[in-house]
């Protein structure tokens, strides 16, 4: 990598998660006796390339001061927000501050899910080393492989989508700090609701590039996704 640049992951975790119906942020739930969060965290400050990792929760957050992790990197926490948006940028303004202005211009920045325990180091690393030669950055994802139907009322169908092109987007998605802390601001004062960061850099006229990752890599959204990231994390110890 350019030894100009530096890279630092983003964690908005200041989500409740209903659709887990748990009892506790979908975050804190154990899995292989770590927390997901645990997990996420690992993964990302064991990867070389990322220099640390800012984490926004909950202003009411009663459980990451038992969060364990190992690791001489910086850790820095910030308050999250109601809305994705709020957790991001208030992790970016964090950062921001944290280093010098120097240092934000090759800054880019990795914003990850908190609930995918499962991302591979070689991801990271394939997303980093063809994402970051040019200011539109990258997202991991995966080419849809499913036929798509768009539904109509009553859970029927309207039609059948051409599934051509089309790819799920996955996260870390990654960008330069001062591009996307622009992007969204701009995304949020016109009123418009985003629901990635790829999505804000593309209203702001980038096109990301989309960097093929492995289907592993689950995002933790109702119960029986606990028990495929339980599946994928020994089958990956066994790789």
């Amino acid at each position: 990598m350019n030894s100009q640049k530096s890279f630092w992951a983003v964690i908005p975790a200041a989500g409740v998660g209903k659709r887990m119906a748990a009892d506790r942020p979908k975050q804190y739930l154990e899995l292989q006796n770590k927390t997901v969060m645990e997990h996420c965290l690992q993964r990302l400050l064991d990867h070389p390339d990322i220099s640390g990792v800012v984490v926004s929760l909950d202003e009411h957050d009663t459980y990451w001061a038992d969060i364990n992790f190992s690791h001489n990197k910086p850790v820095i926490t910030c308050t999250g927000g109601a809305e994705r948006y709020d957790s991001v940028m208030n992790a970016l303004v964090a950062l921001k501050k944290s280093i010098s202005t120097e240092e934000t211009e090759q800054t880019w920045v990795l914003v990850h899910d908190a609930a995918r325990p499962c991302v591979r180091a070689e991801d990271i690393t394939k997303l980093i080393e063809s994402a970051s030669f040019d200011d539109h950055g990258g997202l991991l994802a995966i080419p849809v492989r499913d036929t798509m139907k768009r539904q109509q009322e009553n859970n029927r169908v309207q039609t059948t989508v051409d599934r051509t092109g089309l790819w799920h987007a996955l996260t870390p998605q990654m960008f330069k700090l001062p591009l996307l802390i622009s992007a969204l601001d701009n995304a949020h004062q016109k009123g418009l609701h985003v629901t990635d960061d790829a999505s804000a850099m593309e209203l702001d006229g980038y096109t990301p590039l989309l960097v093929e990752g492995h289907e592993d890599n689950i995002k933790i959204t109702r119960p029986f996704d606990l028990i495929l990231a339980n599946l994928y994390l020994r089958e990956q110890l066994n790789d």
